[in-house]
């Protein structure tokens, strides 16, 4: 059973939940564990949308630096790569998912925020890539993402200052999609994912998987993946009951089956 990281499913939303007190560093062994998590939430059927979430008080303050701090270069070249795979098997989940970042998200916390479809923060929340003040760079995708959501300008000021952004910048700047009293803040994803739960789960992988690779290719290497992902939900019972219920019942009335 893993120690840190459990997978908890309730009504089609299965929440990944980071558990080590008191600040839920990442260390090797929460890396594998959420990646056992991402891929337990991939494979089950009765998980349709997923909540990343750290807990009420704090959603990852980063990497464990007692345990990176003893890693010399070969050390890190080997585990670089598990590093970088943990989160992107997150990134991966064929299924709608949300941060619910409360307290703070720094570093390796922030830039598992990033693998995430949107981000759900409380309004005390603090994230940023602090990597820079301890002569490093984000390793585990944060020159990467952050970019990609916020712009080269802006991502570099983050990780060149290594400063905390507030909940009201990082929401101006994109970096999060909406802001609520930090009580609320996991009601408030669950409640922003729950209606994803309810459509078409194949779909909704599509979709997903249509922007998201699209984003690293050019206009008509993205349109030809969309072209294939759309042609491919033919073949979805989904499909027959949504349109079946549109001419039938007008739009947002199917029932879909996730088939």
């Amino acid at each position: 059973m893993p120690e840190f990281v459990r997978l908890e499913v309730a009504d089609g939303v299965g929440t990944i939940r980071l558990d080590r007190p008191p600040m839920n560093a990442l260390n090797a062994q929460v890396q594998d564990e959420l990646r056992a998590a991402a891929a337990e939430a991939t494979d089950r059927d009765d998980v349709r949308a997923v909540v990343i979430y750290g807990g009420p008080k704090v959603f990852a303050a980063g990497a464990d630096i007692k345990e990176m701090g003893e890693m010399a270069y070969v050390d890190m070249v080997k585990r670089a790569g598990a590093l970088q795979d943990s989160f992107t098997a997150v990134a991966r989940i064929p299924k709608p998912v949300v941060a619910a970042v409360t307290g703070y998200a720094l570093g390796g916390g922030c830039e598992l925020a990033l693998t995430a479809d949107f981000r759900v923060c409380g309004d005390n929340a603090k994230l940023g890539q602090p990597e820079i003040l301890l002569g490093i760079i984000p390793g585990a995708g944060g020159t990467q993402r952050l970019p990609r959501l916020v712009g080269p300008a802006k991502a570099k000021d983050i990780v060149f200052s290594g400063r905390f952004v507030g909940a009201e910048e990082a929401l101006s700047i994109g970096l999060v999609d909406k802001v609520v009293p930090p009580d609320d803040v996991y009601a408030a994803a669950v409640e922003l994912v729950a209606r994803y739960s309810r459509g078409p789960a194949f779909a909704l992988r599509a979709a997903k998987e249509a922007i998201d690779e699209g984003l690293d290719v050019d206009l008509d290497s993205g349109l030809r993946i969309e072209r294939k992902l759309f042609a491919g939900l033919f073949a979805t019972e989904d499909r027959s009951i949504g349109m079946t219920s549109f001419v039938a019942n007008g739009p947002g009335k199917a029932e879909f089956v996730g088939r």
